[in-house]
């Protein structure tokens, strides 16, 4: 049976008293029998000092982007051996912020997952299809691409965790149906097994992003097929946070 994951995207929030303040909150509200594996991703300033926080803690740290070399003259990036310094045991890659607002395309994305697994982290690639491709019936096209292009069998897939997150429903209160989103991460689950193999696919993570909160996630998380969530507004208050670790961990349990 896949244990659930939920991560918090923290995205550019939290100065480090704020953060500091939304961890031991975080800490207070988390229950020793929840069977859920569970991930802070803060702002690279924050990655360290949020190291310090989780000790002693089953919590685990997670970037929110890397670059593709191990080091160089590549001015204002974070290399994937630096991220494995600060602690961390997680990089998110291909959120749809850095596809659109940076144009991370499907060569760059495939060079950082590439090098994240290298230097020993393990990898949230998430995919997801726009609202006009939606509205135009192009959601398994689009994911379909968004996963071939740069998910390959020679990765290592015990190192990697799949986000559906619909780009429509990202931060805008919008969420994607129970059964919508199960469609979308069964056809995920399919197309894995293409990849890899039948087994591989059963036992691959596929996490749900997008406008989860506490008043949705326990009907997400029944879905057959999704595995947890990258959480993000919610995420950014310990109380909320805690509440989507908790319904994730009741609807596997």
């Amino acid at each position: 049976m896949r244990t659930p994951f939920v991560a918090g995207n923290w995205k550019m929030h939290k100065t480090l008293a704020e953060a500091r303040t939304l961890m031991a909150g975080l800490r207070q509200r988390m229950k020793p029998d929840w069977e859920v594996t569970v991930a802070v991703c803060p702002p690279f300033p924050l990655l360290l000092p949020m190291s310090r926080e989780i000790e002693g803690t089953p919590i685990r740290l997670g970037a929110q982007n890397v670059y593709c070399q191990p080091e160089g003259a590549f001015t204002g990036e974070v290399s994937p051996p630096m991220l494995v310094d600060a602690g961390c045991s997680y990089v998110i890659i291909g959120h749809s912020e850095r596809r659109q607002h940076f144009g991370e395309e499907h060569d760059l994305l495939a060079r950082k997952v590439t090098a994240a697994m290298e230097a020993g982290l393990e990898v949230i690639y998430c995919v997801g299809e726009t609202l006009a491709d939606r509205e135009a019936d192009r959601t398994q096209d689009v994911v379909a691409r968004q996963l071939e292009a740069v998910i390959t069998a020679e990765l290592d897939a015990s190192k990697l965790t799949l986000a559906y997150e619909p780009v429509w429903a990202i931060g805008t209160g919008r969420t994607a149906t129970p059964g919508q989103a199960q469609e979308v991460h069964a056809f995920i689950r399919g197309r894995i097994g293409s990849i890899y193999d039948g087994a591989t696919a059963e036992s691959m993570v596929i996490q749900y992003g997008g406008s989860v909160k506490p008043n949705n996630a326990a009907e997400l998380m029944a879905c057959p097929d999704v595995d947890g969530a990258l959480v993000g507004g919610a995420c950014l208050v310990a109380e909320d946070f805690a509440a989507i670790i908790g319904a994730a961990a009741r609807a596997k349990a």
